[in-house]
């Protein structure tokens, strides 16, 4: 069985009829485990499931004490989600083991399935890369410990997931879930930086009156003045390169087809690869909020609901991955990733860095994602030309 073909096998294991919804720690994961437990072991790996969840294969190093390469992703989906979208990272550092064919390396390889990335289930994310450096605190334990125990692991013991200080770094295979590598016809792109995130929530707030007998000049529509403030974030955020900006979610009171909205409370996503930029398009589009409002004799406010800072992937990791690249063949491309993954967590307790592979149509989070043949083989190809490369300098 092939990657994709594993991949799609996968995709059954889900929480919902016809659909692949499978959010942390859900009986389908079981079925995931065992799948992928299978594969790892016939592989030549011993696997473990820490108590945060995470599936974790060890092809183990010739050499005693040896120092550790971390390649995964995430086994969770978002609600009715597609077959590639993280596990796809999983299922290609398994099949990067296979292909040594039980030749052992300098140093370990640990193949890792996190738990959740996604954030559905309890709306906290990264909880398996987070157990994986060490950052679950008390409050987010208390939130998933009973899932936890249901699934049979102790949450009392969800240290022990925690790594050690000995990681050569931690690589990640993953859909691009974009359409900028399909659009320049490129197989596969280097990571360069995941952006940074700037999300709030944003009330127009103004006065509920009747839509029959209120003349439009003495109207304070609070739907109308978001209306024009998101057509201000799209033309502000296209002007600045590299950015995007979205209203994901608008909500009216009283919501009457014959009553003039009194209030529009909206969602703001601003990101960029640059956290200046990012944090000064973010104020910009606040400040047309508050020229829309007083233009219009409605009140605005707004609360921060994020700010993640952008991560760079590792300098000295994605010069090899640019090599491994170059040896396939394939032309070298550096990108930022508009999307959060677990990379930007780990690469807080070690070097960290991405590979994407083109998604056809750009689609993601939806069942007609997919990946193309020939970008798999050549994403394998990378990653041997990448481990090639790692014994090298360990040997």
């Amino acid at each position: 069985m092939n990657v994709i073909e594993r991949c799609r096998l996968l995709a059954q294991f889900s929480e919902e009829p016809g659909a692949t919804t499978r959010t942390f720690l859900s009986e389908p994961m079981h079925q995931v485990h065992a799948c992928l437990r299978g594969w790892m072991e016939q592989a030549g790996m011993s696997v473990v499931v820490d108590h945060a969840g995470n599936l974790r294969g060890l092809y183990a190093s010739t050499r005693p004490s040896a120092r550790r390469l971390f390649i995964g992703s995430h086994l969770d989906t978002v609600p009715r989600a597609g077959a590639f979208d993280g596990i796809l990272g999983v299922v290609l550092g398994v099949a990067l083991i296979e292909r040594l064919r039980g030749s052992r390396l300098s140093f370990d390889i640990e193949v890792i399935g996190f738990s959740e990335e996604e954030g559905v289930r309890f709306g906290v994310p990264f909880i398996g890369s987070r157990a994986l450096i060490g950052d679950i605190d008390d409050q987010l334990l208390e939130t998933v410990s009973s899932a936890i125990a249901a699934f049979g692991l102790d949450p009392k013991r969800i240290n022990e997931a925690r790594t050690g200080d000995d990681a050569l770094g931690y690589l990640e295979f993953h859909i691009e879930q974009g359409p900028v590598l399909e659009s320049l016809n490129l197989p596969l792109g280097v990571v360069e930086t995941i952006a940074g995130q700037s999300r709030f929530d944003v009330l127009f707030e103004g006065q509920a009156n009747h839509a029959g007998t209120t003349p439009m000049n003495l109207r304070r529509d609070g739907l109308a003045g978001a209306a024009e403030w998101i057509g201000r974030v799209e033309r502000e955020a296209r002007g600045v390169p590299g950015a995007v900006a979205t209203v994901g979610r608008v909500n009216i009171s009283p919501g009457a087809a014959n009553v003039i909205p009194g209030s529009a409370a909206a969602s703001l996503d601003v990101r960029h690869a640059d956290d200046d930029v990012r944090h000064c398009l973010a104020t910009r589009l606040l400040r047309c909020a508050e020229q829309i409002a007083a233009a219009r004799c409605l009140k605005v406010s707004w609360e921060q609901r994020l700010d993640q800072s952008a991560v760079a992937m590792d300098s000295s990791l994605i010069r090899m991955l640019e090599r491994a690249v170059a040896t396939t063949g394939c032309p070298i491309h550096r990108m930022p990733s508009g999307a959060g993954h677990d990379a930007m967590i780990v690469a807080r307790r070690m070097p960290a860095a991405m590979l994407f592979l083109r998604s056809p149509g750009g689609i993601s989070h939806h069942p007609d994602e997919s990946v193309l043949a020939e970008d798999v083989a050549a994403a394998l190809d990378v990653g041997m030309a990448f481990l090639q490369e790692l014994e090298r300098r360990h040997a």
